[in-house]
């Protein structure tokens, strides 16, 4: 079977669900009631990539697309718009957007790439008038604040406002730490809160100039300590104990084993 007869067959197991004869929950569905299961499947397929797990990757990738020619063929239904009108506009709008592969631009730099790139996209959202969108007017409201603080400095550095070079950058982070410091000393907790968020605003930046994506670090982060946490269950438990009935200093024992552990079955 081909890639497009599996496409097709996919997209015929949708309109009979929401048929006359389908499934009684399917036929209620709209598009506002099914984006939360298409966010909670997007968060699925994430984790099983992050996992390094194709099998799950694999199924996944396959909920998310279900779901999203489901919310497709309801808007088909209403006489909104068919799938094929979204697929013409995606197409059409990554060839407008990279105008170095599908045309005869040359940039000098990844820089002038990017910056070209939102010029493009917003170029796009241009009224009558002529009048361009704001620089964050496309900044999606409901994205998680990490991941949407790495958006901001990534959309204002391509609109030329940041720190003029790194070293500049870690200045501001030196700052910024100092003023949490000092906040934390002797500040009430609104100020404690909004330095901390200041120094962690600034983090998100410095690790984007590094190449790294704070969200994703972070939840590698989580998965590594809730990893070697469980292992010090495991390990407790072969002794007769639990984890959380140990003293601290045996906790830390436990936890010094399970990352040598791990570091060992790193190495090849």
């Amino acid at each position: 079977m081909t890639t497009n007869e599996s496409f097709t067959r996919l997209r015929e197991v949708v309109a009979t669900l929401t048929g006359p004869e389908g499934c009684p929950w399917d036929r209620e569905q709209t598009p506002l009631s099914l984006c939360d299961y298409v966010v909670e499947e997007a968060f699925e397929l994430v984790d099983a990539v992050r996992s390094d797990n194709p099998s799950e990757a694999r199924e996944e990738l396959g909920d998310v697309l279900f779901l999203l020619l489901f919310v497709a063929h309801l808007y088909e239904k209403q006489g909104q718009f068919c799938l094929q009108d979204a697929l013409d506009e995606a197409r059409a709008k990554m060839v407008r957007r990279h105008p170095h592969v599908f045309a005869d631009t040359e940039f000098k730099d990844q820089k002038e790439l990017m910056r070209t790139w939102e010029r493009i996209k917003r170029s796009e959202k241009e009224d009558d008038q002529g009048t361009l969108p704001g620089v964050f007017d496309s900044l999606p409201k409901g994205l998680p604040p990490l991941l949407k603080a790495y958006r901001i400095h990534s959309k204002s550095a391509r609109a030329g406002f940041t720190w003029q070079d790194d070293a500049a950058m870690e200045k501001q982070l030196e700052a910024e730490w100092c003023e949490w410091q000092e906040a934390d000393r002797s500040g009430g907790k609104e100020q404690r809160e909004e330095e901390f968020g200041d120094y962690l605003f600034t983090l998100v930046e410095l690790g984007r100039r590094r190449g790294i994506k704070a969200n994703a670090a972070l939840d590698f982060a989580n998965r590594k300590f809730l990893r070697r946490f469980s292992r010090m269950e495991e390990l407790a438990r072969c002794d007769g104990n639990e984890l959380t009935d140990l003293p601290q200093e045996r906790m830390e024992e436990l936890w010094q084993q399970a990352k040598k552990e791990e570091n060992k079955a790193d190495k090849p």
